[in-house]
C-alpha cells in the first residue's frame, strides 16, 4: 500500500496537481484530508473548536486521517494521492508514524513556488464566489501561512520530502514530474518506521543512562510528538531488563555490560486509542564521555538525543512520562522501586 503526499504552502496547487496525477497513476484514487478538517465542525463542540485556529492542532484530525488513509486503501487498494499541507515536523512524524505501523508506505513530495508567483496565486485565487467576507479571510489565512511554510521548507522539508518546482508549469506538467519521480524511485519511502500497533496492553521498558554530569539521556523519535527514554515494548518470552537492553542496542548502539536495575512499574491507564499496559523504568547506569560520543541513530528512529536536567525535561516530555520520570529519579535517589499507577505511587 501506497501514499503520494503533496506539501507545499497554500496556493501550490496541490489539489490541482493531485487531481491530474489520479489519471497518471494506475488504480489510484484521491483523498483529500480538508474534508476530514470539515467534518470537526460537525463533530466536535464548539467550545473545543474555539480551543485551536488550525483544524490540524486537533489530535482527532491528525488519527482520523490515518484511519481514514488506511481504511481507503484497505477498501481500494492500489494508491492513495493525498493533497495536504504539513508545515509542523511534529504533525507530519505523528501522521506519516502512523501510517508506517500500518505498513504504508508513504512518498513525500513538496511542491515549491516563486514566492511572487506564489503571492499572486493567493491573491487571484477564488474560494468563496459572493462572499467577499470569506474570500478575504481565506485569502488572509493563505498569506500568514507564508512564514512557516518558508521555514519549513528551508529547514526539515528539505531533508525530509522531494521538491518539485512547480513556478512555470502547469498541473497537469506538474502531476508528469511527480508520476515519473514516483515510478522511478526518486521520490522514495519515507523513512519512518514503527512497529504496528498495539492491539491490547503492552508492556514497554525505558532505560535511564547518566552523564558524568548527572543527567540523563532523552531521544527524540520521528514517529511520534515529544521526547522518550530509550526502550520500547517488550517482546513475547522477553525478559523486561533484557528488552531494554536491547532496545538501548538497537535505538543508540550502545550495549549495556550489565543488567539495569529496575527503579519503577508504572500501571499506565488505557486512552484510546491507546490500550495502555505497564511501563517498566530502569537504571543503566553511568556512561562516561567516550561512551557518549560513540552513540548512534537509527535516522528512520530518532532524529536526536541529549542530556538533560530534571527540569529541562518537562519542557520536552509529555506529561505522563514527566511524572513517571520524576518518580523514578525520586526511586534512584533512595535506592528503592516503586509502584505506580497512572503515575501516582500506591502501597
Amino acid at each position: 500500500m501506497v501514499i503520494v503526499w503533496i506539501n507545499g504552502a497554500f496556493g501550490a496547487g496541490k489539489s490541482s496537481t493531485a487531481r491530474e496525477l489520479v489519471d497518471l497513476i494506475p488504480n489510484s484514487t484521491l483523498y483529500d484530508p480538508e474534508l476530514t478538517g470539515g467534518a470537526m465542525s460537525r463533530l466536535l463542540p464548539q467550545k473545543r473548536l474555539a480551543e485551536v485556529t488550525d483544524f490540524q492542532d486537533l489530535p482527532i484530525w491528525r488519527w482520523l486521517v490515518v484511519d481514514t488513509a488506511a481504511a481507503l486503501l484497505a477498501e481500494l487498494g492500489g494508491v492513495l494521492v493525498v493533497p495536504m499541507t504539513l508545515l509542523r515536523q511534529e504533525y507530519r512524524d505523528e501522521i506519516f508514524g502512523g501510517l508506517a505501523a500500518r505498513r504504508i508506505d508513504v512518498r513525500h513530495v513538496l511542491l515549491t513556488t516563486d514566492e511572487t508567483i506564489l503571492r499572486d496565486r493567493i491573491e487571484n485565487r477564488v474560494e468563496h464566489p459572493g462572499d467577499p467576507e470569506a474570500e478575504a479571510r481565506a485569502r488572509r489565512w493563505c498569506l500568514d501561512h507564508l512564514d512557516p511554510y518558508r521555514a519549513a521548507r528551508d529547514g526539515w522539508l528539505a531533508a525530509d520530502a522531494y521538491p518539485v518546482d512547480t513556478s512555470a508549469l502547469t498541473a497537469a506538467d506538474a502531476a508528469r514530474i511527480v508520476a515519473d519521480a514516483v515510478a522511478a524511485g526518486h521520490a522514495a519511502p519515507c523513512g519512518i518506521v514503527q512497529t504496528p500497533e498495539p492491539t491490547g496492553e503492552t508492556l514497554a521498558a525505558g532505560v535511564l543512562l547518566f552523564d558524568e554530569e548527572d543527567r540523563f539521556l532523552l531521544v527524540d523519535p520521528t514517529y511520534k510528538p515529544g521526547w522518550e527514554f530509550p526502550g520500547g515494548v517488550v517482546e513475547p518470552g522477553e525478559a523486561p531488563a533484557r528488552a531494554g537492553m536491547r532496545e538501548v542496542a538497537e535505538e543508540i548502539g550502545l550495549r549495556l555490560d550489565a543488567v539495569p536495575r529496575l527503579l519503577l512499574v508504572d500501571w499506565e491507564r488505557p486512552q484510546p486509542p491507546g490500550y495502555g499496559g505497564l511501563r517498566l523504568l530502569f537504571d543503566g547506569g553511568r556512561l562516561h564521555s567516550a561512551d557518549a560520543q560513540r552513540l548512534l541513530l537509527p535516522g528512520a528512529e530518532l532524529r536526536a538525543w541529549r542530556f538533560v536536567t530534571e527540569e529541562e525535561a518537562a519542557d520536552l516530555l509529555p506529561p505522563v512520562r514527566y511524572h513517571r520520570l520524576r518518580w523514578a529519579l525520586r526511586a534512584r535517589e533512595r535506592g528503592t522501586v516503586l509502584n505506580l499507577e497512572a503515575g501516582v505511587p500506591v502501597g
